[in-house]
């Protein structure tokens, strides 16, 4: 039996959609550099647990601390869209349906991503209490 791929198919290695290699990978990264920083989340916490507002808010507009924090988001949001795109893809099977959730998904994440980049860089960048 011959094969079926198309000589550029076999030097390429794609699989049938071309790009789940590269959204597996994608996916495995982001869950990589989440255990860091959920890990420094969790600390963060645990410091400012107990802590005045004002104590709370100062350590967080810290800019190492904003800009973990902000990784956290990106990473974190990023790796929740992928790990849903890929529930719709195997358990919607009408295709119309597969589309709006794949589209609902993607705005669901962006705007996830944005409140949280908007509060941190709000906190980051406002005046510091004393």
């Amino acid at each position: 039996m011959s094969n079926m791929q198309t000589p550029m198919k076999r030097v390429r290695g794609s699989g049938a959609a071309g790009a789940g290699t590269g959204h597996f990978w994608i996916q495995r990264l982001t869950a990589v550099a989440n255990v860091p920083l959920v890990l420094f989340l969790i600390v963060l916490l645990l410091t400012c647990m107990g802590a005045d507002y004002v104590t709370a808010r100062n350590s967080i507009a810290n800019p190492l601390v904003a800009i973990t924090l902000l990784l956290l988001v990106l990473s974190g949001v990023w790796h929740m869209c992928l790990g849903m795109q890929l529930i719709i893809e195997d358990y919607v099977h009408r295709p119309g349906i597969k589309v709006v959730m794949l589209i609902l998904n993607i705005l669901f994440s962006a705007t996830i991503a944005v409140a949280c980049l908007f509060a941190v860089l709000k906190i980051s960048f406002s005046p510091q209490f004393m």
